[in-house]
């Protein structure tokens, strides 16, 4: 019998681990006899005018024959000043849940994916067509602290109730992390309190957590051939630079890890290469000229996919000094899993938020907002440290980091869905 996956998410060209997650989840799908792989998302020139950091468009690894990428067209014109892609969305996946196809639809993002797929299921099945389809949302970081928690602290009851409401109708309810679980609970208890509802004890309950899902293989299997030519087009070294690779957005503490790097005795001796895009893509340029290190800091605005597990594997060093924000707080981080899969060199980062139980004990820590501890764990980890002792370190980061490869994660989401379609035919 046919399977579809259909997977609604902010998908490639976006710069964000969950793009990569979708990507990693849909491959995963067609190793386990999915048939019939969908990522359903935006089109390219919204993405472009939302003002989210994208890749370069000729940079995009392609999917693996079996997945569709669809892209549906708003509906309406300039007379439905919001919604009208929202409404494509909605559309296609009606189309969808209602050919006859048995469907597993994974939502990343409550707002608006899950929404919106609330909404496709509620309009399926009002058609009196066959609808067999089962629901998973994925909460992750800014879902409760860009949307709910937002909501509650303004009190805007609706608001927050229809994000709630929505995650608690999907048949499986998963979270990044249990940090991001706790967020929930946290804004639901807040709720319940204000208005007396009783969606706190729901979550409590229903939310599990699904950790985000990677391709181990992409960075544990970086040839030394491949690592240096592509090193070599950047006019890098591997085991001579100092790396950032994410968004650049200020909860990422990149004015920390630049202040930082400009007062260690590392600066002396290695560059510091930050790779990314994001709001705040001018705004570090400015910061790094200010620093009178503009020679020693390099920014590459341009990274391909395939570059990526390259110029990781390649560093000296990955530093992520993440900060909790009021708009972001580090619910996982992907970004260092990937670091640790790829074995460049040490991790250094901040215990905040979900990190924690990304990278276990396997990083060296620092406080968040700290550039002079930043200093201190570059000098003792790159200086202080012979080779023999970072790699048996990152060897140990590269075991505890494997857990989270894609096959695993995947299998263990089938088996929910197998759950509740065991239980459907029971009842």
């Amino acid at each position: 019998m046919s399977r579809r996956l259909v997977i609604v998410v902010r998908a490639d060209p976006v710069i964000c681990g969950h793009s990569g997650e979708a990507r990693n989840l849909a491959e995963a799908a067609l190793l386990r006899g999915f048939d019939d792989v969908r990522i359903v998302t935006w089109p390219i020139e919204r993405l472009q005018a939302s003002g989210l950091p994208l890749k370069p468009l000729d940079e995009i690894s392609p999917y693996s024959p079996g997945i569709v990428v669809e892209r549906p067209a708003p509906v309406g014109d300039y007379k439905v000043p919001d919604g009208r892609y929202v409404a494509g969305i909605v559309g296609r996946l009606v189309e969808l849940f209602t050919d006859g196809v048995p469907t597993v639809c994974l939502s990343l993002y409550l707002s608006p994916h899950t929404l919106a797929v609330a909404e496709a299921l509620r309009v399926a099945e009002g058609t009196g067509l066959p609808v067999n389809v089962v629901t998973i949302a994925e909460a992750v970081g800014s879902d409760i602290t860009n949307v709910v928690r937002a909501a509650v602290a303004e009190d805007r009851f609706g608001a927050a109730a229809q994000v709630l409401g929505a995650y608690l109708d999907s048949d499986v309810c998963v979270a990044v992390s249990d940090y991001t679980k706790q967020l929930i609970v946290a804004a639901a208890e807040e709720l319940d309190a204000r208005h007396g509802t009783r969606y706190a004890p729901q979550c409590r309950e229903r939310v599990e957590v699904s950790y985000p899902a990677i391709d181990t293989t992409e960075y544990t299997n970086v040839a030394e051939e491949h690592r240096d030519q592509v090193l070599a087009s950047r006019g890098l070294q591997a085991g001579r630079y100092v790396l950032y690779l994410s968004r650049l957005g200020r909860a990422k503490g990149v004015d920390d890890l630049i202040d930082g790097y400009a007062s260690s005795e590392v600066r002396h001796h290695w560059p510091l290469v930050i790779c990314g895009n994001g709001p705040e893509r001018e705004s570090l340029h400015a910061y790094a000229e200010r620093t009178g290190l503009g020679d020693r800091i390099m920014f590459l605005h341009d990274v391909s996919d395939a570059e990526k597990p390259a110029l990781m594997a390649g560093s000296l060093a990955y530093v992520l000094p993440s900060k909790p924000r009021p708009e972001f707080t580090e619910t996982f981080g992907i970004a260092l899993v990937e670091a640790m899969l790829a074995g460049g060199g040490p991790v250094i980062t901040c215990d905040t938020g979900g990190i924690g139980e990304a990278v276990g004990s396997h990083a060296r820590f620092v406080p968040p907002s700290d550039p002079a501890a930043v200093a201190t764990a570059l000098d003792e980890t790159l200086l202080g440290l012979d080779a023999d002792a970072r790699a048996a370190w990152s060897a140990r980061a590269r075991a505890h980091a494997l857990q989270f490869d894609r096959a695993p994660i995947f299998d263990s989401l089938l088996a929910k869905v197998d759950a509740v379609t065991a239980l459907r035919a029971a009842s």
